[in-house]
């Protein structure tokens, strides 16, 4: 099944004259390539990835499950990140959703032969004060909308917020891999609240945490190692993007 992020364009004029009223009305500039008008231009938007693919971090944390991710942490997908994660670009909930459906599909294709009952998406919590200070969850949102886009093509997914953050837990830019996992070991938590409601609703399921962006791999595995803690089978991660191991220039 092929499930592209965001539904083609069919009536240009329309697009165009949605564009002058952007510009005209919000003044608003495509997050990819500054051209005045929509959040994102239909250059752009024809140009993200329309599939996702195996992305396992290098190297990767002992006992990870399958990552998949829609393509490279770059470009319009970076931007399309931090357009909706630090600048609160509502707008952009509907392609990053369909960009984390799509590796969804790959993950869904990876396990169909051992799933037993709906597929439930998980997404990675953020702190509370993170939250707080941006006002947005951007992961849960976009983890929600995934979940609504792909039962439209009538497959069983559901979305289950069933993660919390233990106090402490620092910011994790500028850290290496190693003071990842130790900042994060411990730090991720499944409420009985969440299991309860869960097994009421959804008594047998295939579990997929879900992040916007996998770098060295340490919080989707802390997810994964407080929903197995419970006894909840994780069978993949689903990202937008990953990031790229850059290799040093030998001199």
């Amino acid at each position: 099944m092929s499930l592209r992020a965001t539904v083609p364009d069919r009536l240009g004029l329309r697009f165009a004259l949605a564009d002058a009223w952007h510009d005209l009305v919000v003044g608003g500039r495509c997050i990819g390539c500054d051209r005045p008008g929509r959040l994102l231009c239909p250059d752009c938007r024809s140009g993200l990835p329309d599939r996702a693919r195996p992305t396992p971090p290098s190297p990767a944390p002992p006992g990870i499950v399958p990552v998949f991710a829609a393509g490279p942490y770059e470009g319009t997908l970076k931007q399309l990140v931090i357009g909706l994660k630090e600048r609160q670009l509502l707008g952009l909930r509907g392609p990053l959703a369909g960009l984390l459906a799509l590796s969804v599909l790959e993950a869904l294709a990876s396990v169909t032969q051992t799933a037993a009952g709906p597929m439930v998406l998980v997404p990675v919590p953020s702190r509370p004060s993170s939250v707080r200070e941006r006002g947005l969850d951007s992961t849960t949102a976009i983890t929600s909308r995934a979940a609504a886009m792909l039962r439209q093509h009538g497959l069983d997914v559901r979305h289950h917020r069933l993660l919390r953050t233990r106090p402490g837990v620092a910011d994790q830019a500028g850290l290496d891999s190693r003071q990842r996992q130790a900042n994060l070991d411990g730090s991720i938590t499944c409420p009985a609240s969440g299991i309860r409601t869960l097994a009421r609703t959804v008594p047998r399921a295939t579990f997929v945490v879900c992040d916007d962006v996998i770098t060295t791999g340490a919080t989707a595995r802390e997810a994964q190692r407080a929903l197995e803690s419970v006894g909840l089978g994780v069978r993949a991660i689903a990202t937008v993007a990953a990031t790229q191991r850059r290799s040093r220039v030998q001199m």
